[in-house]
């Protein structure tokens, strides 16, 4: 029988493995088990955050699982460029499997597939069952028609380039490029002096994905930039959403009441920025408060912490449809450009989830760069979901 202080996160994402490392950090931290149905936990990802983001001590947690960090950002605009001393870090994958690996409190079960999971145990596709105190649903994404969206797709490629390639910061976003199939801006990672992550990334209406059109496109902007790539070592890809309208009420309305989502799972991410990291540590942080609990009260917690979250960031999402229904896909750069021009400060509390009253209206006053009849039409959210019900 499995102890009540015991936990099984299913899905080996960054949802579950920041849990796993908050835990770790409690006097007694729980038995965790990790059950994945891939063959790889953690995938291939690239999971960045600003040190804004999150507080000084979740930054210490958080250290062990970190493969980079960086004094400030940059981005690249056609009217203007510019560095922010913002500090910047990213979690890869691989550091993330390294942090967990160390923690002897965590069994990883891999090739293991769940269909549905109950409160207090998961039945894999061999037969074998594994019970535990909680159980917590973290199997990413899974598309809702209390959402609609728009989508952030995306192909990165890690070079190691002939040359030093020059550049020091993180450049968060070029979008001195063509702008492509929406809105499209060039994401680089200074990892050393000739290794590079270059990120070809494009907010567009649909979420179909085109790998070896963007791979292309990448190794065009590293010429057109100078760059010699030597080797490619390795690729990562994916399809963000991002929320235009989400009806909270619906999204839950058929999800167990007894299973804890977290993550994607739970719509848990910044709706324009698409960044889910802040979102994962404040939930870790959450269960961590409660520690120990059973599922069913722990999904009430953790959904009543989801409605809040859709409550808060109903701004962010008013935006979103400006950008995607205001703007024409061509126009979208001329949005980002004028919000890049705004304080620092406010830049970092927008990244943080944390826009106040006082950075809305910042960020709208003044002449704005979408026409008024087309805002008009996409102020509510209800008017978009009502659209969506009708094509």
């Amino acid at each position: 029988m499995a102890s009540p202080s015991s936990l099984l996160l299913v899905g080996a994402g960054l949802a579950s493995g920041l849990i796993a490392l908050r835990l770790a950090r409690l006097p007694e931290p729980p038995a965790i088990d990790i059950v994945e149905g891939s063959d790889r936990p953690f995938g291939e990802h690239t999971w960045s955050f600003h040190a804004a983001d999150v507080s000084a001590d979740d930054l210490d947690w958080l250290a062990g699982a970190v493969a980079h960090s960086w004094s400030g950002q940059a981005v690249r605009f056609p009217a203007f460029e510019r560095k922010l001393s913002s500090p910047y870090a990213s979690i890869s994958s691989a550091t993330m499997a390294e942090a967990v690996g160390r923690l002897g409190n965590v069994r990883l079960h891999l090739g293991a597939r769940v269909e549905q999971p109950g409160p207090d145990r998961v039945t894999l596709g061999d037969g074998q069952t594994l019970a535990a105190g909680c159980v917590v649903d973290a199997r990413g994404f899974a598309p809702s028609p209390a959402l609609v969206l728009g989508f952030q797709k995306f192909v990165g490629l890690e070079v190691e380039c002939s040359r030093p390639h020059g550049v020091d910061l993180p450049q968060i976003m070029d979008a001195t490029v063509d702008q492509l199939d929406g809105y499209r801006f060039v994401y680089l990672l200074p990892f050393s002096p000739t290794r590079l992550l270059i990120e070809d990334t494009r907010y567009a209406d649909g979420g179909a994905l085109d790998p070896a059109a963007l791979r292309r496109d990448i190794h065009a902007y590293a010429a057109q930039r100078g760059w010699s790539v030597g080797a490619v070592l390795r690729e990562e890809a994916g399809v963000l959403p991002i929320s235009l309208a989400h009806d909270a009420e619906a999204f839950w309305a058929g999800r167990p009441e007894d299973v804890p989502q977290v993550g994607m799972r739970a719509a848990l991410f910044h709706p324009t920025t698409g960044y889910s990291l802040p979102d994962a540590v404040r939930v870790a942080n959450l269960i961590a408060a409660h520690w120990p609990i059973a599922s069913a009260p722990l999904a009430r917690i953790l959904r009543r912490h989801a409605v809040r979250q859709v409550s808060r960031q109903r701004f962010y999402r008013l935006l979103n449809r400006m950008l995607f229904r205001a703007a024409a896909p061509a126009e979208r750069v001329r949005v980002l450009q004028r919000f890049y021009r705004l304080p620092r400060p406010l830049i970092e509390r927008f990244y943080a989830g944390e826009t106040s009253f006082a950075d809305a209206c910042r960020i709208l006053v003044g002449k704005p760069p979408v026409r008024i009849s087309k805002a008009l039409g996409c102020l509510f959210e209800t008017q978009v979901r009502r659209s969506m019900e009708t094509t």
